[in-house]
């Protein structure tokens, strides 16, 4: 069965990282390579583990993960849909089970808050990770939060960590940000939409999700 471990060694999967990554810089966008792919793909994974899925099911949410923005090497525009595709050719030529590329496809399409919705336990821990990803290592020139409000929001934030409690069945997004440089406010003006597919990847898994920046609980 395909791995995570192999999927990151393929030779064509590392270049479609690099280039849409290189791509999105060339567009003024946070950081979107092997870091962030990477990230996703573990949170995505420990998500299933911390709730007490099946094994195999969090592999595919990992895999889903590393494999999720692959589709911005062709555009930015409707990117979750390339993605899918994109992942569909890779996962068949590495013999993936069909049904499980199935399943990979459709958390892939499915990941991006304008138009996604979770449709599954790996569509779920995707949208969860994915969206938890805000933290300043993802702003390329720091000169710029003066005038980007996503650079500003994302460098402003010291610390992030997503926390499961399997028990109370409760998802934590918890956020350190430095109001000096971004409001609390700044940070709900554009990522309003990600929280609210969030939740709702939340409520898939049966669990509460809760935001919590500086201590306080907002959501």
């Amino acid at each position: 069965m395909l791995t995570l471990s192999r999927l990151s060694k393929d030779p064509e999967v590392i270049a479609m990282i690099r280039e849409s990554d290189s791509q999105l810089e060339q567009l003024g966008y946070t950081e979107h390579g092997q870091r962030h792919a990477r990230l996703v793909a573990k949170n995505a994974k420990a998500i299933l583990v911390d709730l007490g899925y099946d094994a195999r099911l969090a592999e595919m949410a990992a895999i889903a993960g590393y494999l999720h923005d692959i589709g911005n090497v062709v555009n930015r525009e409707r990117h979750e849909r390339t993605s899918a595709l994109l992942a569909r050719d890779i996962l068949r030529r590495l013999e993936m089970d069909l049904h499980e590329v199935a399943h990979i496809m459709a958390a892939i399409g499915n990941h991006h808050e304008g138009g996604g919705h979770p449709v599954s336990e790996v569509s779920a821990a995707l949208i969860l990770a994915d969206k938890a990803d805000v933290h300043r290592s993802r702003v390329r020139n720091p000169a710029f939060i003066k005038f980007d409000i996503h650079d500003r929001v994302n460098y402003a934030v010291r610390r992030s960590t997503l926390n499961v409690d399997p028990e109370a069945r409760r998802i934590l997004f918890s956020l350190k940000v430095d109001t000096g440089i971004s409001p609390v406010m700044e940070y709900f003006e554009i990522f309003m939409s990600r929280m609210v597919i969030s939740r709702r990847a939340a409520d898939f898994l049966r669990c509460h999700f809760e935001l919590e920046i500086n201590g306080t609980r907002l959501v």
